[in-house]
C-alpha cells in the first residue's frame, strides 16, 4: 500500500474566504500515483474548514449568511472565548462546516457525485493557513 502526504498553504486576503481546493488535492491524487484508495483533506486550523459542496457563488453567499446568523462575528463582547483573540465566532463556523473531507479515488480520479467539489473554508483570515493531504491507497 502507498501512502502519501503533503500541505497545502493559502494566503487569505479577508477574514472569511471559500476556495475551491479541488484541483490541489486533484495534483496531490496524481503525484501520490494512487489509483484506488481513499483521500483526507482536513483544515490544520482550529477556525477552518474543509468540506464538499457546489461551487456556486450564491450557494457561497449563502454560507456566509446563514453562518453570520448561527454566530455573529460582532460584538466581540458576546463570546467568552473573546479576550486575546477576537475569533470565536470563527471556532464555531468551523464546527457547523466541519473539520475535513473522505473521498474515494478509483480509477485514479476523485469518486465524487455531480457537482460535488473540495472547499477550504476560512473564518479568521489574512494570515497564511495549511490544508493536509494525506492520500492511501495502491
Amino acid at each position: 500500500m502507498k501512502s502519501y502526504r503533503k500541505e497545502l498553504w493559502f494566503n487569505t486576503t479577508k477574514r472569511r474566504e471559500y476556495i475551491n481546493i479541488t484541483p490541489h488535492v486533484e495534483e496531490c491524487l496524481a503525484e501520490s500515483g494512487v489509483k484506488e484508495g481513499l483521500i483526507l483533506v482536513n483544515a490544520m486550523h482550529i477556525s477552518a474548514s474543509v468540506f464538499i459542496n457546489d461551487d456556486e457563488s450564491g450557494l457561497h453567499h449563502d454560507f456566509e449568511v446563514w453562518l453570520e446568523k448561527l454566530a455573529p462575528e460582532k460584538p466581540h463582547s458576546q463570546y467568552k472565548h473573546n479576550g486575546f483573540e477576537d475569533n470565536a465566532d470563527a471556532h464555531l463556523k468551523r464546527q457547523v462546516m466541519g473539520r475535513e473531507v473522505v473521498v474515494a479515488v478509483t480509477n485514479g480520479k476523485l469518486d465524487f457525485g455531480p457537482w460535488e467539489q473540495i472547499f477550504y473554508g476560512e473564518y479568521d483570515g489574512k494570515r497564511q493557513k495549511r490544508v493536509l493531504v494525506k492520500i492511501i491507497g495502491e
